[in-house]
């Protein structure tokens, strides 16, 4: 029997929606502080909030998405996100002071937050359930180009053309993930599903309990790739390797395009374990490495071993929290597993810079390794062992 088509038209610009979304993301994230710092004569505490404010609203906003999305339709909370990150995108040239910047971030975070959530339920939707790991791998893929291309771009725009050149790219790019969202078509809910009695409006209705557990250990981990996009340009500098700092994530995108064929299908086929395990192990390996980096080989080799290493973990993690809930709690499972995983990332942010305060940065990325062990300890207790979790979720499924 053939394979359920993939590639498909809405699969594709659903991913380029998601594409767009992050490359506005990562452009905003290393330039904001950098613009801050120049224009108003603020402090880094103050550029820090750029950061801050941007992913709380986020978080913030992630759960009321994916109760819309589990009441209504995923096209609306879409198109509605995406008009709200266009729109602050339109806003930023505007404010004279940081207080007016962190009303736009705020504003901002809550269109992206929403956006991502929508965006995830949808191409959870839009994938064969017979090819979700090989899928999600994919589709993962968009984000992290956008992390490849985001800070050249923007530190390129910012620092040769200047601020206002860069935000007039923002906003060309956040229409793009608004033009390639609205392109995207999506079935009709069937009737049965229309007919479902949700529940009461409660705290409780904010979350999916069966992506709670494996969101907890994508967080746990989060913490170290935050110390990885924080701070792994300073890590260069330290050991005198500018000048292939910036090539770091470039190797990491190359290795992840290069494995994603392979790992997203052994998914499908003998389940997360299989390739859970293996790449924690890789992460790890990776983290030693780096921390042991003395040039630009064994620098580059370490981000080619946790670009195979953690980036297998985020996908499969995501399909994990998508295959566990019921197909109309995709988008409130996709939310709250971004959500915890956002708390990872800047509660990352901030116990990395209080250590880093403590220790250099090589043994700081020693520590790291043996961290990374533990979240594969952590993820045999809250996933493996679970008994409603079957390893049948995961087999290939033959489409109807």
């Amino acid at each position: 029997m053939n394979k359920p088509k993939l590639w498909t038209k809405d699969f594709i610009n659903i991913s380029f929606s998601n594409f767009f979304l992050f490359l506005t993301f990562y452009i905003l994230l290393v330039t904001l502080p950098i613009y801050a710092l120049q224009e108003f004569d603020s402090n880094a505490s103050q550029a820090g909030l750029m950061t801050t404010v941007f992913l709380l609203s986020a978080i913030i906003s992630r759960p009321l998405a994916g109760l819309w999305l589990e009441r209504g339709s995923n096209k609306k909370v879409l198109l509605t996100a995406l008009i709200i990150f266009a729109a602050a995108s339109l806003l930023y040239f505007i404010p004279q002071s940081v207080t007016g910047f962190l009303v736009i971030r705020l504003l901002h975070g809550v269109g992206f937050g929403m956006a991502t959530t929508a965006v995830g339920a949808i191409v959870a939707d839009l994938i064969p359930s017979s090819r979700r790991g090989e899928g999600m791998g994919y589709f993962v893929m968009s984000t992290n180009m956008a992390m490849v291309l985001g800070p050249f771009v923007g530190l390129t725009a910012i620092q040769q053309w200047g601020a206002n050149i860069m935000f007039i790219l923002t906003v060309i790019v956040a229409i793009g993930a608004l033009i390639t969202g609205l392109t995207v078509k999506l079935k009709k809910p069937e009737q049965h599903d229309r007919q479902v009695v949700l529940p009461a409006f409660s705290f409780k209705n904010f979350i999916e309990p069966s992506a709670v557990s494996i969101a907890i250990v994508g967080s746990f981990l989060a913490i170290v790739y935050s110390a990885l996009l924080s701070f792994v340009s300073v890590y260069a500098n330290e050991i005198n390797l500018a000048e292939v700092s910036s090539l770091f994530f470039v190797v990491y995108a190359i290795i992840l395009l290069m494995s994603r064929p392979f790992t997203g299908k052994w998914l499908d086929q003998y389940g997360p374990n299989v390739i859970v395990f293996p790449s924690i192990i890789l992460f790890a390996a990776g983290m030693f490495v780096l921390s042991q980096s003395g040039g630009a080989i064994t620098f580059l080799v370490s981000a080619g071993m946790i670009g195979l290493g953690w980036g297998t973990v985020f996908p499969t993690f995501q399909t994990i929290a998508i295959q566990n809930a019921a197909p109309r709690k995709r988008g409130l499972a996709t939310a709250t597993f971004l959500s915890i995983y956002d708390i990872g990332i800047a509660l990352g942010s901030f116990l990395v810079g209080l250590l880093a305060a403590k220790m250099d940065f090589s043994s700081l990325y020693f520590l790291c390794a043996f961290y990374v062990l533990v979240g594969a300890v952590l993820y045999y207790f809250l996933q493996v062992r679970k008994p409603e979790v079957k390893r049948q979720q995961y087999l290939k499924v033959k489409e109807q």
